[in-house]
């Protein structure tokens, strides 16, 4: 799914950030319907915010979870809140943390970049898709 387009090379040939790559992948992989505006809406969150913060792939992945499982508002959805924190937990298990600059460190190189940060986001983004939506 998701993280075999990722694997792919997707996103490379545009210089695509790890958000994204996440968000522009997903909407491709899950048939989000996301037009080009919408998808611009993740540019500012690549490198962690730009501030090596929160990374960028995992928010986007937050974001895909939110236009799948988010009919109104977050208060109103009975799921977000735990999907959220599970991709949150799953990732941060696989990764070490959630936050770009440790993840840049311990994982970023030199001639693939954040490929395993965002290969892992995708890996987790598609375990709870795959189970929700029964694929």
């Amino acid at each position: 799914m998701l993280k075999a387009l990722i694997e792919s090379g997707f996103g490379n040939d545009r210089k695509l950030n790890c958000a994204e790559k996440i968000l522009y992948g997903a909407n491709e992989t899950y048939d989000l319907g996301l037009s080009s505006d919408a998808l611009k809406l993740a540019a500012g969150f690549g490198g962690g915010m730009a501030v090596e913060e929160a990374c960028g792939a995992i928010t986007a992945a937050v974001m895909v979870l939110s236009k799948l499982f988010v009919e109104d508002t977050a208060h109103k959805s009975n799921k977000i809140k735990n999907l959220t924190t599970e991709l949150l937990y799953s990732y941060e298990t696989k990764m070490g943390s959630i936050i770009c600059k440790p993840l840049k460190k311990n994982h970023r190189s030199l001639f693939k970049g954040c490929d395993k940060v965002i290969i892992t986001a995708a890996e987790c983004l598609d375990e709870i898709v795959k189970r929700e939506l029964n694929l």
